[in-house]
This record gives C-alpha cells, structure tokens and sequence, in this order.
C-alpha cells in the first residue's frame, strides 16, 4: 500500500511539473507582445504626415520646357534659371572642373513633382541643383555633419555637395570639406536692436525673415520655462555673418535663445552642450532632404524644430528627471521563465522514464503474480515454495530445484549486502524459471510459482 501511494505522488507531481511548463511558456509567449515604451512619457507633438503642398513649401516659381532648358544648358557651362537661391564658392569649384566639360542647371525651390521631373530629364546637365538639392546622374549629394548643413541652410551655399558630386562623376579624388560660413561679432548698434525686441515681445524679426508670430503651443511645450526667438533672412552675400547666440546669452544668462539664420535653426542657453547638436543633428538628418529642395516658411521649420526639441525633451534626455516606475513582477521574472521551463520539462522527462520503467519490470515480473517493487515479498514467498518442494523431493535428485535454491540463496545476499535491485530483480527471475521447471516435473501445478504465490496473495 506504501509504495502504491508513493507511486501515486510521484504520477501527481509528474504531471504538476508539465502543467507549470506549459503555463510557463503561454506566459513567455504571450509577454512577447508587449510593446517596449522607451520614452519619457507621451509627447504632445503632433506626427502626423504632411501631404506635398499643405506645408506651404510650394513656391510661385516655374520652370521653362525640356527642351528650353537643354538648350539653355548647351549654350552656357552654368544656367541660372529665374527664382533661383543656391550659391557656391566658384574658385574652389572651377579647380575641381579644370579643363572638363562640366555643365550646371539651377533651378528655384519649391517646384511641385511635375516641374522637378522636368528639371531631372535636362540629360546634357552635368549637374542639377533645385533649391539646394544637388545630383547627378545616379547620385544625389547631401551634407552630413553640422556644419555642412549650417552653410546649405542659413546662406543656401552648395559648394561642399558640388564639389563632391563633381569629383565622384569625374572620378576624382574627394576634396576635404571647407566651412564657408565666416561669423563676426555683432555690433553694440545690432546687439541693441535685437535685445530690445527680444525683452518686449520675445522675437525680433529682421528684414527679409519670413517669420512674422512664434508657434506659441510648440514653443510652450518645447519651453515651459519659456525662450526668445531671433528670425534673420538667409545670408546669401557671402560676407561675414553677426553670431548673435553666444552674445545674446551674455545678455539673458539662463535663458533658451533659439536663432534663426534662414533656415538654420540654431540653440543658445541651458544645456546647450549636451542637447543642441543633438537636437540639430537629429533634425536635419531626417528633414534636410526635403529643406534643401522645397521653399518652407520660417514659421512651419520652427514648428517642427520646436516638436523635435519636445520629443528630445520627453525622452528623459535634457532636463527632466525619470520618473519612478513601480517593479514589474512579469518583467522582472521574464529573463528567467525560460531556464524554470527547461527545469519543469525536464523533470517531467525524468519522471516519465522513470514511470515507464517501472511500467516495463511489472510487465516481465507479473509472471509469478508480483511486481518487481516487492522484491523481499517476493523473496520469502520463492523460499516458502522451495521449502515445500524440498519435503517432497531431494535437491540432489532434481537439479533444477537444486539451482533454484542456489539462486534463492544469492538473491538473500545480495539484499542484505544492499546490492542494486536490478542485480536482485535477475537473481529471482532465474530462480522462478528454476522453480517452474521443478513444478513441471513434479507434475503439481499448484508449486508452479505464479500459482502459488497468487494463492499466498489471495
């Protein structure tokens, strides 16, 4: 009975750990649908997507025929098409051409699809430059550092993607890269103007800036402690340019300076190490392709800027502390639900095949009417039968009788010396085989052992 209910425990605690394995794994399973949050919390910059057209990045300018502009770009090495911004350093590039027969077409920004294709099938230009976009045949050449996109964007100067472009189609060496933008320290009489404008309204807009009101909801959610704005026009004259930034925050120590020189967005104030070349760069790397080839009002880059300074913001990575998150139990569990499901399955496993091995001794040992497990039973009840044969016969006589004894006799040893009970388990099969031949030739078939021990049991 004690080993039945032990058997009994060991099928129920087979079974628990399979059932802990599966839900283990639905657990798993379903833990891997959830959606990582990395941000700080829900940033209220909008991200929805801006159709062609409804950013007011369409400009008036148009372009003549395929044909007209072919012919334009035959006659002359450089056609200016009316409308047209982009400019470049002229020296640096006729040294790149030398002697080459390298012809350029430049067109205005702010052409819709159409007229941008019309631009692109001019197939005798060597080079195509719309806004300050610049291909090629197959390529396109764009800044990709700070201070590439600075002169692109705040004095629309090409002169780094030209000569690049330039050199990769005529199989030239790239030239290193040369910062065009001189910068000058603003006058007092300059510094003054703006400063006064900053203190009454918080803006000051230059002649010629397109900037006229301040995205106020951006700004307040970029800003909360608040920021003052400096809109100038693009600087396209090529002399050196007033950096009102470092001298405005002299003036307003403390206070977030955003000036704009086109549309070159620049950051001044707190913080300003660590989060304006991020947040320019970030920026400008994903919006700079379509600033260079559209005619975008001040007004709407700011906007987007500020959106941008706002996600940087949420992120946790200016000046918000991170907030306090309670423990998850799921997530901190999840690492080791795995090596607990392994664990499970395999001691269902090892169970099972011990289950199954006890199936197959029941099946070989119910011969004589026991289970293998009740070897000592099963002992004493083969040396009863022996005893009973031997009053009935001499062992010397029937040797199968004989053998039987001796193997008997060796099945005690080996229990009592605690040997293994595989070892004890072959010793009474030999000896229930021996026994049975000796019944056989007595001709009693009550002595056959699994005969007589059912009679015991019963």
């Amino acid at each position: 009975m004690t080993g039945r209910l032990g058997q009994d425990r060991r099928e129920l605690l087979r079974w628990a750990f399979l059932g802990i394995a599966v839900v283990i794994l639905v657990v798993f399973l379903l833990a891997q649908r959830q959606s990582i949050d990395v941000s700080y919390g829900r940033s209220p910059s909008p991200s929805q997507k801006v159709e062609e057209g409804s950013a007011g990045e369409l400009s008036d300018a148009s372009v003549p025929s395929e044909d007209e502009m072919t012919a334009l770009v035959a006659a002359a090495p450089v056609v200016r098409l009316p409308g047209s911004t982009a400019r470049w350093n002229e020296q640096r590039v006729r040294e790149i051409i030398g002697k080459r027969d390298v012809r350029i077409l430049v067109a205005p920004p702010g052409l819709d699809e159409d007229e941008r294709l019309r631009v692109k099938g001019v197939k005798n230009a060597t080079v195509r430059v719309v806004g300050t976009e610049v291909s090629g045949g197959l390529y396109q050449s764009l800044p990709d550092d700070l201070p590439g996109w600075r002169d692109q964007f705040a004095t629309d100067d090409v002169t780094g993607p030209l000569l690049t472009l330039i050199a990769k189609l005529e199989d030239q060496p790239t030239p290193p890269d040369g910062d065009e933008l001189r910068w000058r320290e603003p006058s007092a009489r300059e510094l003054a103007v703006v400063a006064a404008d900053l203190r009454a309204t918080g803006l000051h807009r230059a002649p010629g800036a397109t900037l006229t009101k301040v995205p106020a909801v951006n700004a307040k959610n970029a800003f909360p402690d608040g920021v003052r704005f400096v809109a100038l026009p693009p600087q396209r004259d090529g002399v050196p340019v007033p950096q009102y930034g470092p001298a405005l925050t002299r003036l307003f120590p403390g206070t977030p300076i955003v000036v704009m020189y086109g549309l070159w967005i620049e950051y001044h104030g707190p913080w300003q190490e660590d989060f304006a070349e991020l947040v320019g760069a970030s920026f400008y790397g994903q919006f700079g392709g379509r600033l260079s080839r559209y005619d975008y009002p001040q007004y709407n880059v700011l906007a987007v800027y500020l959106n941008q300074v706002t996600d940087v913001r949420y992120a946790g990575l200016f000046d918000r502390p991170l907030p306090y998150r309670p423990i998850d139990p799921l997530r901190v569990a999840l690492p080791a639900l795995p090596w607990v499901f392994a664990a499970c399955v395999a001691a269902f496993l090892t169970l099972s095949i011990r289950s199954l091995r006890r199936l197959d001794d029941g099946r070989d040992g119910r011969r004589d009417g026991l289970p293998r497990s009740g070897v000592p039973a099963r002992l004493a009840g083969l040396t009863a039968l022996a005893v009973e044969m031997s009053l009935l016969t001499d062992a010397r006589s029937d040797p199968a009788l004989a053998r039987g004894i001796v193997r008997l006799q060796a099945a005690r040893e080996a229990l009592d010396e605690s040997l293994p009970d595989q070892h004890v388990r072959t010793l009474l099969n030999d000896a229930t085989d021996e026994l049975d031949d000796a019944a056989r030739t007595l001709g009693i078939p009550s002595y056959r052992p699994d005969l007589y021990l059912r009679g015991r049991l019963s």
